[in-house]
């Protein structure tokens, strides 16, 4: 094949831009870590990353988004530190502690500015919202670990909380991650706490929909789900 050949090759052009995208993916996340959020500038991640400001803007259209592609990678880096946990234990307590705290770990060298990411995220309209259309990959991902969790534990519930239960246990990794955003303590040890404290409660609360008399109770809980949901 000519080099003109290779060059037009549509998915050498895709390997190429993908290759670009994680190049400035990767600057911004540095520049995070060294300068923190607001003194982190589009032009600034572009000059790091090698590539033009207008190429930066083509691939992110905002600061905001490239913070979104860190959140991506959190959730890779998440993924992968959790799976040796879960191989472990099919116990249900045992498998959700395990996920929450891989997140404390994975996230923790990222907790001097992640105030300031939170900032923006509590905005309804950022796209940094975990509840946005561009937090969607990840937050479809997390659940999806959530999904895991619970369906290779000893878990045995209604059918109609099993399916509702990842997303309930990623509503709850949301409460965790707001505690630590303001957790001061030395490597977030009072986060590690909350998990260690919450999670027996956890496991005990979904055993209890199992109880005849918790029918009422549970078809509550799912109904105001499904509206939240839509």
């Amino acid at each position: 094949m000519t080099d003109t050949a290779h060059r037009s090759d549509p998915a050498n052009r895709s390997d190429r831009g993908e290759q670009t995208r994680a190049a400035i993916a990767t600057a911004a996340q540095e520049l995070f870590r060294e300068r923190g959020y607001d003194k982190t500038t589009m032009r600034a991640v572009a000059d790091r990353a090698g590539v033009s400001i207008g190429n930066a803007y083509y691939y992110f259209a905002s600061k905001e988004h490239l913070v979104q592609a860190f959140y991506d990678q959190i959730q890779v880096e998440h993924a992968a530190a959790a799976q040796d946990a879960l191989g472990g234990t099919d116990k249900f307590a045992d498998r959700l502690r395990a996920v929450l705290i891989t997140w404390v770990d994975v996230a923790e060298s990222f907790h001097e500015f992640a105030g300031k990411f939170f900032k923006v995220a509590a905005e309804p309209t950022s796209p940094l919202s975990p509840f946005s259309s561009e937090s969607k990959g990840a937050r479809e991902a997390s659940i999806g670990l959530f999904r895991q969790v619970v369906e290779g534990s000893d878990l045995k519930v209604p059918a109609v909380i099993r399916a509702e239960l990842p997303e309930l246990l990623w509503l709850l990794q949301m409460g965790v991650v707001l505690f630590w955003v303001h957790d001061s303590s030395d490597g977030q040890k009072r986060t590690r706490a909350l998990v260690r404290q919450v999670v027996p409660l956890v496991d005990k609360l979904v055993r209890l929909s199992r109880l005849p008399g918790m029918r009422g109770v549970v078809g509550d809980i799912t109904e105001l789900i499904r509206s939240v949901r839509s």
